[in-house]
């Protein structure tokens, strides 16, 4: 009779370690699953191995239950190898690596269901195993189980030391002496057939796993129980290292330092941990899908897999909502000021080191709006590099024509409906990432490289109202912003009239923008431009207003249908004065048959607000931020089906 002692032993292994597991809490998260994944498959092998022990020897007579056992056995003993290379590539973060590589997720798992099949089978083919009259032999392929392990060890090997730059030399070695443990008991148990030792060395490499590699409680604060500063730097250092795609939700609590004065550190810390408890309920609620971080200072940090962007963005309201709402704490009102910044990396934040710099103090560098903040609003990746390089950068767009315009819906009060929406530059330079609009439009006015970007958004524009796709939105125009740069240039109206009877577009279906700077400059130029588009038919906005100080003689004498009122408005309408500002400036405009569209709404408060004063388009965050092409599309066909649903 073989010897299961080492079985028993290697139960009594695991059961201590999952005992460990759930005192550490260390069951959340895709790699704590895959260890867990590991110690029971090896439970369950090990269980299936003294079950089919004791069989042979003593139940020869139950042939089914032989089979059964020997089956169970060969297949979960044989999945160890599979799940310890998952593991691997989840303690890696490799994961991206095999999204939409269909051949090699294929030639991954392919041994092991070639294995899988011939094993479950064998009960009618004797390939890999027989029991015939409650005989246990091996058949001609078993030895192609060993060969399986073997591929899957290596492959494991191989993808340890290619990424060797991702881990510290301790876990390095914990991980190839977990592959070293495995081949030597498969060595010994050729030799040694009598003693079952293979489930007693998988239990001791996890065993050495779990105190060099699977170790939470170091990468845990104590504070919060969260994952610390170091999981958190040493985690996005590996993401950009490699080039995974992913995204991650910056909390900083701006009005941190002033609770702790307040509170003391005892309440403090306790202040955190209610912060943190937050934060975990509401990422349980969503299936734990994201990693959770507990910097220092009131700075935390949840960061999502690429594929997650609408649940990362979900979360983040969630979480603002959340926090924003007052509580009461030993005798104190408690009123958090959580400053969120959502962020896309590498797309939107491009570096290792920019994230950390930026994600150390942007609350303090920003007014806080009580919002949730997409990165490209608040992160310019204008340092001496991209200043440096800025003309460049804009000559290689040009040349490649990687500018993008994205659309940001415009919501009519009166129809009920999108009429409109603007047109926005946007660039995502290959190599610094997301280039601010304000720094792109500068620098380009200064290098006169404007005229060509402001024609290539234009063209854009008139291709898009062209297409089939624009007219089944049926949307009234789109606004185009002019800047005042292409406003000055003499043949601004000839090129802009060429453009539009190249792609049959109606002037009707476009309105030009002018800002308020613009508006201030009285040269005749301007003036002969402007006559020349209305003539031909096309409708003008005044953009910003309100932010400057231009001459009123000189607005009102403009061919302006419509006036944007800038976001500073809807920032101070707290303000009384402003309030009374803000009516009869309405009223103005009103009087003189211009309509008005008021930018910056991320409320309903504020819609029914300027609503009820009567002004007549609505743009902002409340609705859409500014989104590409083909979202924009499915954007306003779903809000037109909502429409109709409603009416029905």
């Amino acid at each position: 009779m073989r010897n299961f002692s080492f079985d028993i032993a290697a139960i009594f292994i695991l059961l201590v370690l999952l005992f460990s597991i759930i005192f550490r809490k260390a069951t959340t998260g895709r790699t704590n699953k895959m260890f867990l994944s590991s110690l029971f498959t090896c439970l369950i092998s090990a269980m299936f191995e003294i079950a089919s022990t004791i069989l042979d020897a003593n139940c020869k007579e139950f042939v089914e239950a032989i089979y059964f056992t020997h089956t169970g056995y060969l297949t979960f003993h044989t999945f160890q190898a599979v799940i310890y290379l998952l593991f691997v590539i989840s303690l890696l973060d490799l994961w991206h690596k095999l999204r939409g590589r269909i051949l090699l997720t294929i030639a991954l798992a392919l041994p092991y269901a070639v294995t899988f099949v011939l094993t479950v089978t064998s009960a009618f083919t004797g390939l890999v195993f027989s029991a015939e009259n409650g005989i246990y032999t091996h058949g001609p392929l078993f030895n192609i189980l060993y060969l399986c392990v073997v591929v899957y060890i290596l492959a494991t090997g191989f993808v340890v030391l290619k990424n060797r730059k991702l881990l510290s030399a301790s876990k390095i070695m914990g991980l190839l002496m977990m592959a070293i443990l495995c081949l030597a008991a498969a060595v010994l148990h050729m030799f040694f057939p009598q003693q079952l030792l293979e489930n007693f060395a998988v239990s001791l490499s996890l065993f050495v796993a779990s105190i060099t590699v699977q170790r939470p409680e170091e990468l845990l604060d104590t504070e919060t129980g969260l994952y610390k500063h170091s999981a958190y730097g040493h985690d996005a250092k590996n993401s950009f290292i490699i080039g995974k795609h992913w995204h991650v939700i910056m909390l900083n609590i701006a009005n941190y330092t002033s609770i702790s004065s307040m509170l003391g550190y005892e309440q403090r810390v306790e202040v955190l941990k209610i912060t943190a408890d937050k934060i975990r309920s509401l990422n349980k609620n969503l299936g734990y899908k994201g990693k959770m971080y507990y910097l220092d200072r009131g700075r935390f940090r949840i960061v999502f897999d690429d594929k997650e962007r609408t649940l990362a963005e979900t979360f983040a309201t969630l979480t603002n909502n959340e926090l924003k709402m007052k509580f009461r704490h030993k005798g104190f009102d408690i009123t958090l000021a959580p400053m969120i910044v959502l962020a896309r990396c590498p797309e939107e934040i491009e570096s290792f080191k920019s994230l950390m710099a930026f994600g150390l103090d942007f609350h303090e560098k920003n007014p806080y709006t009580g919002r949730v903040i997409q990165a490209p609003e608040i992160y310019h990746p204008d340092d001496f590099e991209v200043k440096n390089n800025i003309n460049k950068i804009i000559e290689r767009a040009l040349e490649n024509r990687s500018f993008q315009v994205y659309y940001q819906p415009i919501y009519s009060v009166e129809q009920g409906r999108f009429v409109s929406a603007e047109a926005l530059l946007r660039l995502f330079d290959d190599e610094h990432g997301f280039i601010s609009p304000e720094l792109l439009i500068t620098a380009a006015e200064k290098s006169g490289a404007i005229h060509k970007i402001g024609e290539l958004v234009f063209e854009e524009v008139c291709k898009f109202v062209s297409s089939s796709d624009y007219k089944q939105l049926g949307l009234d125009y789109i606004e185009v912003n002019l800047s005042v740069a292409q406003c000055m240039h003499g043949d601004l109206a000839d090129k802009i009239l060429n453009i539009m009877r190249e792609y049959n577009v109606s002037p009707r279906s476009i309105n030009l923008e002018i800002t308020e700077t613009a508006a201030s400059f009285s040269q005749r130029v301007m003036t002969d431009n402007l006559n020349k588009l209305l003539r031909a038919g096309i409708e003008f906005s005044l953009d910003d207003f309100g932010t400057g100080y231009s001459n009123m003689k000189r607005v009102v004498s403009l061919p302006l249908k419509i006036v944007k009122l800038d976001k500073s408005f809807v920032d101070e309408k707290e303000n009384p004065k402003m309030w009374i500002f803000l009516q009869n400036t309405v009223k103005m405009l009103k009087d003189m048959n211009m309509e008005i569209v008021v930018e910056g709404i991320e409320t309903k408060e504020m819609l029914d607000a300027f609503a009820n004063l009567k002004c007549d388009f609505i743009q902002g965050y409340y609705f859409s931020k500014a989104i590409s092409k083909n979202d924009f599309v499915n954007y306003i066909k779903d809000s037109q089906q909502k429409v109709v649903q409603n009416a029905e």
